[in-house]
């Protein structure tokens, strides 16, 4: 376990949750966020100075809205680490979430400046906190990964991608690939590192055939 995640007795059982469709944080995974919304700047500077973990979500389209109007959320998120912040000079704060491991929302509790909080399990998950060394169908992923680049003409340094563990690549695309909300949510509730690369391998090659004019991916060139 690396020196600053949590071990299972720190998780916190109260948190603040990050309602953000299409947002998908994966334990290990890095997630940069731009924080501009008074409700969230409060959330996140609270976060810093309590023990820098909020819970990443999204909303659940098939659920309809809340009575305040706010998105009905999935009953599983992601933990973050908030591993880097920097103040910028018109008020925004720029962060890294560091993925921690997921959790099932218990109960929405009383919301605090503004922003929304859950009760938490995560005793499903607490295999989350050790990094996963199953093998993954890597070939499967990277047969997929051309046709799927090149449907978007996008150039892209293969020496990196394949330079990436296991891991890092099913971790890492799951997180940038512009799959739909539903996509999105089973990468993250996928039982183990190879369930979730397989469910990758299968969301790739649907893309290629569907064709058509498809998103960019967040991967640098």
């Amino acid at each position: 376990m690396k020196p600053f995640h949590p071990q299972p007795e720190a998780l916190p059982d109260e948190i603040a949750i990050f309602p953000l469709s299409g947002a998908l944080l994966l334990p290990w995974g890095r997630l940069p966020l731009n924080i501009f919304e008074p409700r969230y700047l409060a959330m996140t500077e609270d976060a810093l100075a309590n023990g820098r973990m909020l819970g990443m979500i999204q909303g659940d389209p098939a659920r309809g809205k809340r009575p305040d109007g706010g998105s009905q959320v999935f009953s599983v998120g992601c933990l973050g680490r908030l591993s880097s912040f920097a103040e910028t000079e018109d008020g925004r704060l720029l962060v890294t979430l560091t993925g921690v491991a997921r959790f099932r929302v218990v109960e929405e509790i009383e919301t605090r400046r503004g922003y929304r909080r859950i009760r938490a399990d995560y005793a499903p998950f607490l295999a989350d906190l050790e990094p996963e060394t199953l093998p993954v169908p890597r070939n499967d992923i990277m047969t997929a990964l051309r046709p799927y680049f090149a449907g978007r003409g996008m150039e892209v340094n293969w020496e990196a991608i394949e330079a990436l563990s296991d891991a890092a690549l099913v971790t890492t695309l799951c997180m940038v690939c512009p799959f739909s909300v539903a996509e999105k949510q089973a990468l993250l509730e996928a039982d183990t590192l190879p369930e979730r690369a397989g469910t990758l391998a299968t969301l790739l090659r649907m893309a290629v055939h569907d064709g058509g004019d498809l998103p960019p991916t967040g991967l640098p060139s």
